[in-house]
């Protein structure tokens, strides 16, 4: 009406008024009209569009819910006040609005500047103090590597979250990021979901016959004899346990289970242990991987962890299967679904930080296979690695109980209540990781055995020539070769690593091997041969010694090569060399007392030797982190490595 009212007005001035400035007035009145007429627009524009929306929010679902169901496992209610005048007062709907404006304001500059939301992201109705968790996910799927790798570790390092917020990475994050965070030092637990639950077992069946079918389930045919042998003898055992649990047979094991106490009493865990044994052995074929996983193994692996949390040699083996299925990217994501397994033990951590480093192709471009552990560094680190240390056991040695730390009765009680740098357990990993950051540690494993009696594979005959060859294409899997190198070696381990160089020095691919070499650390090395072929510790290792043990005899025509060429090889390198020799006797068993490798048997022929007042089991392992024998070591690490671990 009052827009009517005002253009009548102007209509009778217009036509009131002398003839001579009626251009002027008239388009005076026109620019007028304009001016209020669109005022009156806009805002009655605005204001309906004001209505409509909040009766269309009156009306409809409040989709936020739904998103964040999406998102989350649960749903969170925001407590608000019962004073109807607060919810629904000015200054209310005033805050309300604002904080909209600013959410809308940080997503649309975000857009502008980096992009940071996902379309999916973008239609989410989030609160303020949510931005910074949605940033990082989305930044964790940049195209972008730093930028991925920064996310990360920004993830890793934020610990004052509420639970849900890590609850929603752990649901949206990809597989990438989160093989990143576990393997990340400081990551919050919160960031994992809890597997899956596991199927419930048959009622006529259990986990040994579920391990029993999926042993038989993979390939019989073009397998190597151990292979076949692991497979037949954990079937055969396996049927005979099965055999006497349903029927009351009274067993005695056959092949290799001395047990059957009472009818229808048998120890599971051996049987188990033979099948985790064949399993492990076929892990090692790409293929067998494939039907392992389709056939269920990995749940079946998961519930037998589960029940053995008291039984390392079953946790170690079925940690050993899941860090050979890990050499297969393919698998990748459904073992990252299967339960992760921590355990603070050496052993366990190393065997766990395999996996994850076999899994996390975003930094590693090295694949670990069997036998080959990194002891440091097993997390992400920022730390540049400038140099390896390989260390290399001897015969009945193991990767990590050769290089502990001297047994003694008094620290062995007191170790629980010290920690690491007074005892330690694997002191590679923890006293020459903390003087030597700079470095990567790795250990090697591999089966010896004094007898053919003792030996875990009959048809095993493996030589020293097929030990280094073997384990020397693993090392270069594993990127040994692409940086400085210092070889640790105990005993017969001495043995493998000159026949590795040698080899190397033949074979163009592993020339980096040779070049990047800098030094060996002999301890009690058998360089000229050992008393140990010809002493056993009872009558069955007289009449069957192994193969390892005969070429250590004195005579071995085999040793005499090796040694000629190594040390006309080592000195047209001018490798540097350490050597250590013990000058005690050793006991073996509790009848013989033997001096395995006499002083001249140690000498190389170049580098320092350096005798120890200690036996030939513990010539390697230093009674405290002060003892001459790990300070000399490091003395000659940090000398040998000074130019490499400056640059």
């Amino acid at each position: 009406m009052s827009l009517a009212a005002y253009c009548i007005i102007c209509c009778r001035r217009i036509g009131a008024s002398t003839p001579a400035p009626q251009s002027t007035t008239y388009w005076r009145d026109i620019r007028n009209i304009i001016k209020f007429t669109g005022s009156l627009i806009l805002g009655g524009s605005l204001f309906l569009t004001y209505e409509v929306l909040a009766l269309k929010k009156s009306l409809t679902l409040d989709t936020q819910v739904v998103e964040r169901e999406k998102m989350k496992s649960y749903i969170y209610l925001h407590t608000v006040s019962l004073d109807k005048r607060e919810n629904y007062g000015i200054t209310y709907q005033a805050r309300k609005e604002l904080h909209k404006a600013v959410r809308k304001v940080l997503a649309t500059s975000a857009k502008i500047l980096r992009g940071p939301f996902a379309d999916t992201f973008s239609t989410i109705d989030v609160e303020d103090h949510e931005c910074a968790v949605w940033l990082l996910l989305r930044k964790s799927q940049s195209g972008d590597r730093t930028a991925r790798l920064q996310a990360v570790q920004e993830m890793s390092e934020t610990h004052h979250w509420h639970d849900y917020q890590y609850r929603i990475i752990a649901q949206a994050c990809d597989l990438r990021t989160l093989i990143g965070l576990a393997r990340s030092k400081e990551s919050d637990l919160r960031f994992f979901l809890p597997p899956p639950p596991l199927p419930s077992l048959n009622e006529d069946t259990c986990i040994e016959e579920e391990l029993r079918q999926l042993l038989a389930s993979l390939p019989q045919t073009e397998l190597d004899e151990c292979i076949q042998y692991f497979t037949s003898l954990a079937l055969s055992e396996s049927s005979q346990s099965l055999a006497a649990q349903k029927g009351g047979l009274w067993c005695f094991g056959g092949n290799g289970l001395p047990y059957a106490e009472s009818f229808g009493e048998v120890p599971s865990a051996t049987v188990e242990m033979f099948c985790l044994e064949a399993l492990v052995k076929h892990s090692e074929i790409p293929t067998h991987c494939d039907e392992i996983e389709a056939n269920g193994g990995l749940q079946l692996l998961q519930r037998l962890y589960q029940l053995h949390k008291d039984c390392p040699k079953i946790q170690r083996n079925i940690m050993r299967i899941i860090g050979n299925m890990a050499l297969n990217e393919h698998l990748h994501s459904t073992i990252v679904h299967s339960e992760a397994m921590k355990s603070p033990r050496i052993m366990e951590a190393s065997h766990a930080a395999r996996t994850l480093a076999n899994l996390d192709r975003e930094t590693m471009r090295e694949k670990y296979q069997d036998g080959v552990y990194v002891l440091h560094p097993q997390y992400r680190t920022s730390q540049p690695i400038k140099a390896d240390v390989l260390f290399i056991h001897g015969l009945m040695g193991a990767a990590f109980k050769t290089w502990r730390q001297q047994d003694n009765e008094q620290l062995l009680t007191e170790k629980i209540l010290e920690d690491d740098a007074r005892y330690t357990t694997c002191w590679p990993k923890t006293w020459l990781a903390r003087d030597c950051p700079a470095l990567r540690i790795i250990s090697v494993e591999y089966d010896t055995s004094l007898s053919d009696w003792r030996t875990r594979c009959p048809m095993e005959r493996k030589s020293i020539a097929f030990r280094s060859d073997e384990l020397l294409r693993k090392l270069r899997a594993a990127g040994v070769g692409d940086r400085p190198v210092i070889w640790v070696s105990h005993s017969m381990g001495g043995l493998l690593v000159k026949k590795m160089l040698l080899e190397a020095s033949k074979k163009p691919e592993m020339s980096t091997v040779i070049n990047n070499t800098r030094g060996i650390i002999f301890y009690s090395v058998p360089h000229h041969g050992s008393h140990l072929a010809e002493y056993s510790v009872n009558i069955r290792y007289l009449l069957f010694p192994s193969l390892e043990v005969k070429e250590l005899s004195k005579d071995s025509p085999a040793l005499k090569t090796l040694q000629d060429d190594f040390l006309e090889f080592a000195k047209d390198k001018n490798f540097q060399v350490l050597n250590f020799v013990e000058t005690l006797p050793t006991y073996i068993g509790s009848m013989i007392k033997l001096h395995v490798v006499p002083v001249e048997s140690a000498d190389l022929g170049i580098g320092d030797l350096i005798p120890v007042d200690v036996d030939h089991l513990n010539i390697c392992k230093p009674k405290k982190k002060d003892a001459f024998l790990y300070q000399r070591t490091l003395q000659f690490i940090c000398e040998t490595l000074a130019k490499d671990l400056e640059d």
